[in-house]
């Protein structure tokens, strides 16, 4: 008689949770979209405090409301340009803000309790428990970038540094990816107990790379303001480069620190990544033609909504579904790169 093999008996279930994995993946493109909304709305100083616990209950009553707007008052954002701000006005920019926050909290739950629960029960596979507590480190680390990034804003500046803007951007992107990559591991192996985990490969390492370069340019553009600079396409105004742009010193802070930089950088660089990403959809044909074909569109997608993000002066449904569209890309990368990745392509 045939004995049934270890893995067969293991009480590990990758698909179970490679499932719940992907959940919180959806939970994370929720929250870059809510982020988003929360940036072009201006909201994300409304709430002054960080209250990891007692936060998640919001102002219930007259006098709650207007002890939180008058924290809100206190700052320079609120007395340089939002004077004028009605109690209505502010409760509008604390929904996005609050909405922001809860469901960060909501992402934590979600990762941390499953985990808990899979852990006692042993159902995660050998060698990807420590791959799954780095990533919930990252996420209680990504909480403390979020309060490190609004505290930019509450004494000097009248924003968040846009610096700190793109490093809690891209630090949630970063935990994406991780939990995309680690969810296709283990639907890998729960189709084959002896598969290896997947691994990078050279053209995917360089796409991601210029992905998340001109993903952290995207939010530098994001945080300084830059796609108000010129709304104008292929030209900045009636020049490639518009002439007279006052510059910083060192030159290299330009690049960082200078909206109109920022805004031409990220324009171009886009192609950059573009035929990068392409590129790597092509060497991943033969593995995954569907997601090569899904990286192919929205490429395409991902520049038009670009573009008509700047025509059309940085409209709010653009922007935001440029930014949604910019998380899928780099969901069907991590995909296409898998696959090339895996030790069937190879």
């Amino acid at each position: 008689m045939l004995q049934p093999s270890a893995a067969f008996l293991s009480p590990a279930r990758p698909r179970a949770v490679a499932r719940w994995l992907l959940a919180v993946a959806a939970l994370i493109v929720a929250m870059v979209v809510v982020g988003g909304i929360t940036r072009l709305t201006n909201s994300g100083l409304s709430i002054t405090e960080w209250k990891p616990i007692t936060g998640i209950v919001p102002p219930l009553n007259e006098a709650q409301w207007q002890a939180e707007f008058a924290q809100y008052k206190r700052i320079p954002e609120y007395r340089q340009i939002n004077a004028n701000m009605t109690l209505a006005g502010f409760q509008a920019i604390f929904f996005w803000e609050y909405l922001h926050r809860v469901l960060g909290r909501v992402i934590g739950l979600a990762f941390a309790l499953p985990l808990l629960w899979f852990a006692m029960r042993r159902r995660i596979p050998q060698g990807y428990g420590w791959r799954l507590s780095a990533l919930l480190a990252l996420g209680g680390f990504q909480g403390a970038i979020g309060w490190w990034m609004v505290a930019s804003g509450l004494s000097v500046r009248t924003d968040v540094s846009h610096v700190r803007l793109a490093v809690h951007l891209l630090t949630a992107l970063t935990i994406l990816a991780g939990i995309v990559w680690t969810a296709l591991d283990l639907l890998t192996l729960h189709h084959d107990r002896s598969a290896p985990p997947a691994r990078l490969r050279p053209v995917a390492i360089g796409a991601l790379a210029l992905l998340f370069a001109q993903l952290l340019y995207g939010a530098l553009t994001a945080g300084l303001d830059a796609g108000y600079a010129f709304a104008s396409w292929p030209l900045m105004g009636d020049a490639l480069f518009p002439a007279g742009v006052p510059m910083a010193d060192p030159a290299w802070r330009n690049a960082i620190d200078n909206p109109v930089v920022v805004q031409f950088i990220h324009r171009w660089f886009a192609f950059v990544a573009a035929s990068a990403l392409v590129w790597l959809a092509v060497r991943a044909w033969q593995s995954a033609p569907r997601t090569a074909m899904v990286v192919v569109a929205l490429v395409g997608l991902q520049i038009v909504l670009g573009v008509a993000t700047l025509l059309s002066g940085v409209q709010i449904d653009l922007a935001v579904a440029h930014q949604a569209n910019a998380a899928l890309l780099l969901i069907a990368t991590v995909c296409a790169g898998h696959a090339l990745g895996s030790d069937r392509a190879r």
